[in-house]
C-alpha cells in the first residue's frame, strides 16, 4: 500500500471510530435521562409486552410500506421536475422535491435497519436494540434534513427514544 491508501485508511478508522464514540456518548445521555431521570418509567409487564410485540409490527408495517414507498418513489421521480419547474416561486419546487427524495431515502434506509433488526428482537439481543436506535437517529437526521416537520420529528424521536430505553434492559448478549 502507498502512503496515501494508509493515511486515507487511517483517517476512514479514525472517522468510524469518533461516530462510534459519538453515538456511544448520545446513547448514555439519553440512558440518563430517558430512564434514570425519567419521570416514570414503564411498567414491567408493559416493557415485556413492547418486547414481544416489536418484531412482529415492524415485519407487519415493512410489508404495509413496501408498496407505499414504491409508489412514493415513481411518483416523485415522475413529479420532481414539474415541482421545480412549477409556478410555486423559485426554491419551492427544489424544497419540495429535495425534501420528498431525502424523505424516501431515509424512509427505505431506516426501514432497512429495521427489517436487518427483527431476528435479533426475536432473540432480544443489544445488537438488535441498537440497530433500532441507530434508525431512530437516522430518521430524525432525514427529518431535518427534508425541512418537514422538524418540531413533530423531535417530538416523535423523544417518544420513541424514551420507549426504546425503556425496554432497553431487555436486550442483552
Amino acid at each position: 500500500m502507498s502512503e496515501n491508501e494508509n493515511n486515507g485508511a487511517g483517517q476512514k478508522a479514525q472517522a468510524k471510530s469518533d461516530l462510534k464514540g459519538i453515538l456511544s456518548q448520545f446513547e448514555g445521555i439519553l440512558d440518563e435521562y430517558m430512564v434514570q431521570k425519567a419521570p416514570f418509567a414503564l411498567p414491567q409487564e408493559v416493557k415485556e409486552f413492547i418486547a414481544k410485540v416489536s418484531p412482529y409490527l415492524i415485519i407487519v408495517f415493512a410489508v404495509m410500506a413496501l408498496p407505499i414507498i414504491f409508489a412514493a418513489v415513481g411518483l416523485t421521480a415522475f413529479l420532481s421536475p414539474f415541482a421545480m419547474m412549477g409556478g410555486y416561486g423559485y426554491g419551492y419546487g427544489f424544497a419540495w422535491g429535495f425534501g420528498a427524495i431525502v424523505g424516501l431515502a431515509v424512509a427505505v434506509i431506516t426501514m432497512i435497519m429495521e427489517v436487518m433488526a427483527v431476528p435479533g428482537l426475536f432473540k432480544r439481543t443489544a445488537g438488535a436494540w441498537r440497530l433500532l436506535f441507530y434508525a431512530s437517529i437516522v430518521s430524525l437526521i432525514g427529518t431535518i434534513l427534508s425541512l418537514s416537520g422538524i418540531i413533530g420529528g423531535i417530538i416523535g424521536a423523544i417518544i420513541g427514544w424514551y420507549i426504546l430505553f425503556q425496554v432497553k434492559e431487555l436486550y442483552t448478549n
